[in-house]
């Protein structure tokens, strides 16, 4: 965090008071924009059920930041009609959550189960990959998302305890069926 010199601020310089996100954290995010089908299978270790989904997710960036942090837009929907759903209603089937880079932490308008906003930290383990660990109403979740082939494909882990306990496993396999578009006004 840099602090400011009396001169600058008698000449009205902004005040820096957050730390500015590293330009290869920003590099990766922008490769992940655009049309995805994603492939899923999940693991609950609990009833020792294993489910798989297909899914359609867009990644979109904001034109305008806000307070000089990146703003997302994902959105997902099923492909076709899917089961898991039915078993699994705790999940939804569609939606739309916003979320800002802000430093090294992702925050999320909402989490994937409890719907609460999250703010989940990440580490970059190397320029093709990054890892986010968040709390998630009472689940800690650890995620790791690595690009591939040029960013045509994507591969995530996804482990998910409660209280503890391993929950819930998840792989999800994503090809790019679009590029990225122009930014959200």
């Amino acid at each position: 965090m840099t602090t400011p010199t009396q001169p600058d601020l008698a000449r009205g310089a902004p005040v820096q008071s957050r730390i500015r996100l590293d330009t290869s954290l920003r590099r990766w995010f922008a490769r992940n924009l655009g049309l995805w089908r994603s492939r899923r299978t999940y693991f609950f270790t609990e009833d020792d059920v294993v489910l798989r989904v297909d899914m359609n997710l867009r990644i979109e960036v904001h034109a305008e930041r806000v307070d000089g942090d990146e703003g997302y837009r994902f959105t997902w929907w099923p492909e076709g009609d899917q089961p898991f759903f039915q078993i699994k209603p705790d999940y939804r089937p569609e939606g739309t959550m916003e979320a800002r880079l802000c430093g090294h932490q992702l925050r999320r308008s909402s989490g994937d189960l409890a719907g609460a906003p999250t703010i989940s930290q990440i580490r970059q383990i190397d320029e093709h990959t990054m890892a986010f660990q968040s709390h998630d109403d009472d689940r800690e979740v650890l995620e790791q998302i690595r690009l591939v082939d040029q960013d045509n494909y994507c591969s995530r882990s996804i482990h998910t305890w409660r209280h503890g306990s391993l929950e819930l496993v998840e792989f999800h396999h994503e090809i790019r069926l679009e590029p990225a578009g122009e930014p959200i006004a």
